[in-house]
């Protein structure tokens, strides 16, 4: 019986037939499209690519290399021109990515620890009694009567990018200084002792545990003196009749490290105060005390985002104070009338604009607010004091 679609009579002659028409239809469905022709990767010579003695069959079709016409005149193809184009677009776009990088400024912090605070707190005797009277003629008498109050007489200083940190980066530092002094020299409860908080929060991490021991536990060592990180007066001896503290000082930043800022404070505080014990309406009773305070203070980008700072030194004088008393923990103020029972070895004036002298002693001599003399050393060694004091640090 014939299959529909068969020849009426037999397979046509030259058509083939059996396993032959078996084969040869086995592809006839089969569609090779245009995309499938693009794709392959082979290609086969033309008859006069082959006459060649060596020449393959075949050749490659592939984007690393020049195909048809190309090969033979010995031009690159647009598949070689397209790899070459590529390979150079990554080569210039990690050249640029190494230029960037080395010339960018703004280098990652380094981000190794704080180093621990070193301070030297020298104790400032009178040569005279301790003047005594109404705070408001006190400063007018003083050096400190042009001094402006509180925090006020702390100015910032013009603002001069460095090589490695911005105009607002030096600004931030500027203003955490003068934060930092603010609330170690002029708060009310830290200058009696009834806190430290304030100025705990603005301290590295890393100094946390050294600022903790000077507070409960103060010492003269030159690490551990509570009077090296902030102002306080002992509380049984002398509390602050006005709160109108006179300031006086100048503030300085520079780049120390690509990573680093430090900012050098040098400030005068003089504070009127009077005995702690006794009816506070006595207002002839105060007197002056005077404290100079240059102090270091660094900033990595760490700290200027926080807002904290890192405590590298502290140099302070303060008086009036006896010399056999001992600073570390808190000032003890020679008050109205009172006359030190030992005598440092040279005068040190606090007044002194730019950085004062120093003696090697432990103690110094306050200089008379009256005359302000210049500042000498002591043309022999002093005596040891009765108690020492907060010894300098090498």
């Amino acid at each position: 019986m014939a299959v529909p679609g068969d020849p009426p009579n037999s397979t046509p002659e030259g058509m083939g037939g059996g396993d032959d028409d078996f084969r040869s239809d086995e592809y006839r469905s089969v569609v090779f499209d245009e995309d499938f022709v693009r794709a392959a990767r082979l290609q086969e010579y033309s008859a006069q690519e082959r006459m060649g003695e060596h020449a393959r069959a075949v050749r490659s079709r592939s984007i690393w290399s020049g195909g048809g016409s190309a090969a033979r005149t010995g031009t690159p193809g647009r598949g070689a021109r397209q790899g070459m184009l590529l390979v150079l677009l990554i080569a210039t776009a990690f050249a640029a990515a190494v230029y960037m990088g080395l010339r960018n400024p703004y280098l990652p912090p380094a981000g190794g620890p704080a180093q621990a605070l070193t301070s030297t707190v020298v104790p400032l005797t009178p040569t005279t009694d301790v003047p005594g009277g109404r705070p408001a003629e006190l400063y007018a008498k003083s050096p400190a009567a042009d001094y402006r109050v509180g925090a006020a007489g702390i100015a910032l200083p013009a603002v001069r990018r460095t090589h490695h940190f911005t105009d607002a980066q030096v600004v931030a530092a500027l203003s955490i200084a003068k934060d930092y002094l603010v609330q170690s020299s002029l708060d009310p409860d830290i200058l009696t002792g009834a806190a430290s908080r304030p100025v705990r929060v603005l301290l590295d991490p890393d100094q946390l545990a050294q600022f903790d021991r000077s507070m409960t536990s103060p010492s003269g060592d030159g690490r551990h003196a509570a009077t090296g990180w902030l102002v306080r007066f002992d509380p049984a001896t002398a509390v602050v009749a006005d709160s109108r503290v006179r300031v006086s000082g100048t503030l300085a930043v520079e780049e120390v490290a690509p990573d680093m800022l430090e900012v050098t404070t040098d400030h005068t505080f003089v504070y009127a105060v009077r005995p702690a014990t006794g009816s506070p309406a006595a207002a002839d009773g105060a007197s002056l005390f005077t404290v100079r305070r240059e102090l270091r203070l660094r900033f990595d980008r760490d700290d200027l985002t926080a807002r904290r700072l890192e405590l590298a030194s502290a140099y302070v004088m303060a008086g009036p104070q006896d010399c056999s008393a001992d600073p570390a923990g808190a000032f003890h103020p020679l008050l109205a009338g009172a006359r030190p029972t030992t005598v440092g070895p040279a005068a040190s004036d606090p007044y002194a604009t730019g950085r004062p002298r120093r003696t090697a002693g432990l103690c110094g001599v306050l200089a008379s607010p009256r005359t302000t003399p210049p500042v000498t050393e002591s043309a022999t060694p002093p005596s040891p004091p009765q108690a020492a004091p907060v010894s300098p640090v090498p």
